[in-house]
């Protein structure tokens, strides 16, 4: 990901949890990722994306953390981009029921935090 200016990445994870919000509607439960071509599609494209959000918050906490910390604790951040790594690193150990998780408890929370992120950058 080249370096964008923190509303450009505020603006793109914006859309990529829109993004994943979509593709889960298919999604009732963890193993519904794994029984099928199709559920696997949903599972690998769904990990990008958090991958993607996570790259896009380490771009932002590097360069502009303040816009983050307004919003949120150090840890509430640090917890998505230390994921992002293990998407990153790991993908082989991605388990399906954490991917699950996020997606079904965590993302509205995030995606809150971003929009109030974002309205402080249209000041």
């Amino acid at each position: 990901m080249d370096k964008k200016n923190t509303k450009e990445l505020l603006e793109f994870i914006l859309q990529s949890i829109e993004l994943v919000q979509k593709r889960f509607l298919a999604i009732g439960q963890s193993d519904d990722f794994m029984k099928d071509d199709e559920g696997l599609e949903k599972l690998d494209s769904i990990s990008m994306r958090l991958q993607s959000i996570g790259e896009a918050l380490k771009n932002i906490y590097k360069t502009d953390y303040k816009v983050l910390e307004d919003v949120a604790p150090k840890n509430y951040w640090s917890d998505i981009i230390k994921f992002r790594e293990v998407i990153s690193h790991h993908y082989i150990d991605i388990n399906s029921e954490v991917v699950f998780e996020i997606c079904h408890d965590e993302l509205n929370d995030l995606k809150e935090k971003i929009i109030i992120a974002l309205a402080s950058q249209e000041n």
